[in-house]
């Protein structure tokens, strides 16, 4: 997908949705849009049209197919307890988004990429399936063959501003992060799951 078309997203779902939409350049060309002396109304967004947003939301922010995400809500809603907290760790503790939250790569578009040619490991092997559901005391960590390609060129410095979330722990010495619990969600998500299961509960 084109930057330009990112950005129109990431215009109409939220800067959240994309990183390249969490830039001083998206953010100085929002400015320059809304620089000018016309103005237009914003129309009023209807319940399903607020709920349709939180899904793309969802859907855009983790790069998931519509029938990947229609099997989530699906499986979410069969499972007891909090059905939001059911969702929200399936779609951190996707491989692709394992692999971004550990610094590795800078968007989840690139971890895509990795995993997807064979540059990542789980427990030593070699596995390119993105949607791959981690598990707690999994060991995600960069394949030997590719340690010393340029996608990993000064890795230490890369990951040193990463707030790794506390559901992983990166040893950088080893290239390797471990899976030490399960994400749950806060208050301060960029989107709101419970609209997600009214769109798909209508």
């Amino acid at each position: 997908m084109s930057r330009i078309k990112k950005y129109k997203i990431g215009r109409r779902l939220g800067a959240g949705v994309y990183e390249q939409c969490q830039t001083q350049k998206f953010a100085l060309s929002e400015q320059k849009r809304g620089g000018g002396k016309r103005t237009t109304k914003r129309k009023q967004v209807s319940d399903y049209g607020a709920q349709l947003i939180e899904k793309q939301k969802v859907r855009f922010s983790y790069g998931i197919r519509e029938k990947q995400l229609q099997k989530y809500v699906k499986d979410a809603m069969s499972r007891k307890g909090s059905h939001a907290d059911h969702l929200f760790e399936v779609v951190e503790m996707r491989l692709d988004n394992t692999v971004y939250r550990l610094g590795l790569a800078e968007t989840r578009a690139k971890a895509r990429q990795m995993v997807s040619h064979g540059h990542i490991t789980v427990n030593g092997k070699r596995l390119n399936i993105p949607s791959y559901k981690v598990s707690a005391g999994e060991i995600v960590g960069i394949r030997a063959q590719s340690q010393n390609k340029g996608l990993f060129e000064n890795l230490e410095e890369k990951i040193k501003d990463t707030k790794t979330p506390n559901w992983l722990s990166f040893d950088i010495k080893k290239k390797e992060g471990k899976v030490v619990g399960v994400p749950k969600i806060g208050t301060a998500e960029f989107f709101d799951l419970a609209a997600v299961f009214e769109y798909y509960s209508r």
